[in-house]
């Protein structure tokens, strides 16, 4: 039966689900700014009503639940978005970065020197006996060389500093991981044994999860789907088991945490490797697997997986870029110094080699191909006194005996090179063949002449063949092994001149042989950007010119910058139009919670007014007694 306690207790909870909403929608108001905050709700209903006679007097107003306005399905995409615009951010501020190492659209960089190393050649042609002219050669040869090595130093700094980014990003990952795990475990004991949801808990633990998506584009596999139309006609929200993974290698797995592994310890470069521990101990590489967020696109930058010779990354745009700069410049060595061979002199001595002597040279690693050179002998009056054709096949060795198919064989080989019947003027009886171990445990190959040749001032040069395949510029012997070079080094790393030039510039020779207006070297250097070659980089092949590569490597730059900007604009759409979805449903709007504050104020004021009138009948009665 209904009392007049009852309808003050009717009142009581009137005044207490204002209360409770007043204090709600100042939550809401007070985290209107905070980072991943989902706007929160009072869910009431009516109590149990008492029955009086044959009726149901209502009993007052009960709180069900706080719950958050949350479309599970709406985050769902705004976790992937924010995965993408972060991948797709890095990138382009990445290659943006990149692009500006090559300026060759504003007529300088390393083509512009290109341009101005071979008007060099062309001055020394005009002028081969000028000594000016040929300090003027070796400082634009330096200023080529020093050019491509601080480009090239410029890309694998950048390369090295996204590689240290990936530890850093790594290391926040599993920081992140081991807060969830927290987080899903006070959501656990929050929520054990009720009907409510731990709201603020699952705010962080949305955060978190959206913070790990951008860092390596995490999935989320969650228990049952509830929805709550009655809050609001796009709630619901996912309950039960949680697991969050990168490409099914689980990360957080309720409150366990599973981190990732990062190590450089077997990589030679620093190169930092990804690993996933599986149950049975088992590290799984996870370089090619991560493909989304920030960590992916640092992979997709720097390189994913690791050669495990060369310690390098088999791709990546730097990677690619760093391969496209190094082709460029041993194509510019190798063709350069093959074409300063003819040059002639009275010894030449190659880089450091590898090369096993008794193994055919064509499956040494150098790029040497098979066709033929020759070897000419120059008398002191700069005549060609003999000349001798070396073959190159696919079984040729460095060393061997006379007559063999050696280098050393057909070098020794005793013959007539001149056709005068004179057995003690041809090659066989001029040149000498070492080839022995340097001062770092390689090997250098020594050509040169003995001393009866070097006393009646004879001089000798290579010159190179057409190769076999009719391609470029013939075995490329003396380029790809560096014998009489004009450049020092292998590739873009350590191009340089020759330190004996460089030294001496006098020593330059424009000409195949000692006499005074030879300027046929020269000229051939100038024909050399018109030539082609071949040049292999990241698996490709590229036929073209000097000038031609180095567009090649300035081109992919500029394209795949070009292609970075025009994602990121699309992504970018898309995650604004998502984002502004997201907060449509689940932002705090400050004009509704100020027309709710009203709302409650007015209740609150309406059930303190109930309690008021029952205090007033209650004196009421209190004084009939009296």
């Amino acid at each position: 039966m209904a009392s007049i306690f009852t309808s003050l207790h009717i009142g009581y909870s009137g005044l207490n689900a204002a209360q409770v909403g007043i204090d709600t929608t100042g939550h809401n108001i007070a985290n209107a700014e905070t980072e991943g905050y989902t706007r929160q709700r009072v869910v009431t209903s009516a109590q149990t009503a008492t029955t009086d006679g044959n009726v149901q007097v209502g009993n007052g107003v009960k709180i069900e639940n706080i719950a958050r306005v949350f479309d599970n399905f709406v985050f769902d995409r705004y976790r992937d978005v924010s995965s993408q615009k972060e991948y797709s951010d890095y990138e382009q501020q990445t290659l943006e970065e990149l692009s500006t190492y090559f300026p060759e659209v504003d007529g300088v960089g390393v083509k512009a020197d290109l341009a101005a190393y071979y008007d060099a050649w062309q001055t020394f042609a005009d002028n081969p006996n000028n000594d000016a002219v040929k300090i003027a050669l070796t400082q634009q040869t330096k200023t080529l060389s020093s050019h491509i090595t601080q480009t090239r130093k410029q890309v694998s700094d950048l390369q090295d500093q996204v590689n240290e980014e990936l530890k850093t990003s790594v290391d926040e990952v599993n920081a992140l991981a081991k807060e969830l795990a927290q987080i899903n475990r006070s959501i656990d004991t929050a929520e054990a044994g009720s009907t409510f949801i731990a709201s603020d808990l699952r705010d962080k633990r949305n955060s978190l999860e959206k913070d790990i998506a951008k860092l390596v584009g995490a999935d989320v596999l969650q228990g049952s789907l509830q929805s709550d139309i009655g809050l609001d006609s796009n709630a619901n929200e996912k309950t039960g088991s949680y697991t969050l993974s990168i490409n099914g290698y689980n990360i957080v797995d309720g409150a366990t945490m599973h981190p990732l592994h990062i190590s450089k310890e077997n990589n030679p470069n620093g190169f930092y490797e990804v690993s996933y521990e599986r149950q049975d101990g088992v590290m799984v590489p996870l370089e090619e697997t991560i493909k989304g967020g920030k960590i992916g696109a640092i992979f997709a930058l720097r390189g994913g997986k690791i050669d495990g010779e060369k310690g390098t990354p088999n791709d990546g745009v730097l990677q690619t870029t760093l391969n496209n700069l190094d082709s460029f410049a041993q194509g510019l060595i190798e063709s350069t110094n093959n074409l300063y061979a003819k040059s002639s002199t009275t010894k030449m001595e190659s880089n450091a080699l590898t090369i096993d002597e008794s193994n055919p040279i064509i499956n040494s690693g150098y790029n040497i191909n098979e066709g033929s050179f020759d070897l000419v002998i120059y008398d002191i009056d700069g005549n060609e006194t003999a000349r001798r054709s070396i073959t190159i096949d696919n079984k040729t060795t460095l060393s061997g005996a006379e007559g063999t198919n050696s280098i050393q064989g057909q070098i020794t080989k005793n013959q007539d090179d001149n056709s005068d019947n004179n057995a003690n003027n041809d090659i066989d009886d001029m040149m000498i063949y070492h080839y022995q171990s340097s001062a770092d445990g390689q090997r250098m190959l020594e050509l040169g002449l003995n001393s009866d040749a070097l006393a009646k001032g004879y001089t000798f040069a290579i010159e190179d063949g057409l190769q076999e395949s009719s391609f470029s510029s013939g075995t490329n012997f003396a380029g790809a092994l560096g014998l009489g070079r004009f450049l020092d080094g292998s590739n873009a790393k350590d191009i340089d001149i020759s330190y004996t030039l460089e030294q001496d510039p006098s020593k330059i020779h424009a000409g195949y042989s000692s006499t005074n207006g030879d300027n046929r070297v020269a000229l051939d250097m100038v024909q050399q950007q018109f030539e082609t070659y071949n040049f292999e980089s990241s698996g490709t092949s590229y036929d073209t010119t000097i000038y031609g590569m180095f567009d090649v490597t300035a081109t992919y730059v500029g394209i795949e910058t070009n292609a970075a900007i025009t994602r990121n604009d699309t992504i970018t759409a898309q995650y604004n139009a998502t984002q502004m979805e997201y907060d449509s449903v689940s932002k705090v709007n400050i004009d509704e919670e100020m027309t709710n504050l009203i709302k409650y104020q007015t209740s609150y004021s309406a059930a303190a007014k109930v309690i008021t009138t029952i205090d007033q009948m209650m004196q009421t009665l209190l004084g009939i007694k009296q």
